[in-house]
């Protein structure tokens, strides 16, 4: 792999989720969170599903296994998401 493509490939220690909001800290101690009602799948799945999200492909990457769903860590990173914030009630 090229180093240039190497260095802009974030990476996570860790992932959890409170409540809709799915977290990671990544490897420079970074901690960013994201509503779960970004994107598609992850917006209509229940609470249990979403907590079953693991860390893959050496933490570029959050898998749920249930819902068949992959994200990768760069994207969350760089604010790529599929749906926009929802409105405020």
């Amino acid at each position: 792999m090229d180093s240039s493509i190497a260095e802009l490939e974030h990476c996570a220690t860790r992932v959890w989720v409170s409540g809709r909001i799915v977290f990671v800290e990544l490897t420079d101690g970074r901690q960013i969170g994201f509503p779960a009602a970004r994107f598609k799948l992850l917006r209509d799945a229940s609470e249990e599903q979403l907590r079953q999200v693991t860390l893959r492909a050496n933490g570029t990457a959050l898998r749920w296994e249930e819902l068949d769903e992959d994200i990768s860590v760069s994207g969350i990173v760089e604010g790529h998401f599929q749906l926009p914030l929802p409105m405020a009630a």
